[in-house]
C-alpha cells in the first residue's frame, strides 16, 4: 500500500502560520501563481474570502474558485501598534476591509502607503507578495 503524501501547502502562507493543512490549499497554489482567490458555492451563489470549502449558507462542498479581480474600494481600516503572538516584528501595520465586486476581503495595506495615503473609499487592489521569511501572502496597494 502507498504512502499517502500530506497536502501541506498552507504553511507557506503569511507571517505566521497557525495550520498547515486545510481544504483550500488550492489558496496557496493561486498566490503562487500571482492570483488571489476566493471561493463560491455553485449552489446558492454566496461568494467567501478567505476561501472556504464549504458553504454556511446552504451547507453545500460544491465549491468554485473565483479570482478578486480588479478595483476595490477601501470600507475600513485600523493602524496596529500591537500585535499577536508571531507578528511583534511587524508592528505597526494596518489592517483594512475592502469590497470587492461581491466579495469583502480583509487583509493588509501595503507598507509603502504612508498614513496619508490610506483613506475610507480609496481603490484598491488586492495582490500576492512574497514575504521575507519565505512565505506567501497578499496585502492591498493602491490601485
Amino acid at each position: 500500500m502507498a504512502k499517502q503524501e500530506i497536502d501541506d501547502r498552507f504553511k507557506k502562507f503569511g507571517t505566521v502560520s497557525f495550520t498547515s493543512i486545510s481544504k483550500v490549499n488550492d489558496f496557496i497554489g493561486y498566490l503562487e501563481k500571482g492570483q488571489v482567490m476566493g471561493t463560491k458555492c455553485k449552489k446558492c451563489g454566496m461568494t467567501f474570502f478567505p476561501p472556504r470549502a464549504d458553504c454556511s449558507g446552504c451547507l453545500s462542498s460544491d465549491m468554485d474558485w473565483m479570482e478578486v479581480t480588479g478595483e476595490g474600494t477601501l470600507l475600513t481600516f485600523s493602524k496596529l501598534q500591537y500585535g499577536p503572538v508571531g507578528f511583534e516584528g511587524e508592528l505597526p501595520y494596518t489592517i483594512a476591509l475592502a469590497q470587492f465586486k461581491d466579495v469583502k476581503v480583509f487583509g493588509r495595506m501595503s507598507k509603502e502607503l504612508s498614513d496619508a495615503d490610506v483613506v475610507v473609499g480609496m481603490k484598491v487592489k488586492a495582490l500576492p507578495v512574497q514575504l521575507a521569511n519565505g512565505k506567501i501572502s497578499y496585502e492591498f496597494q493602491k490601485a
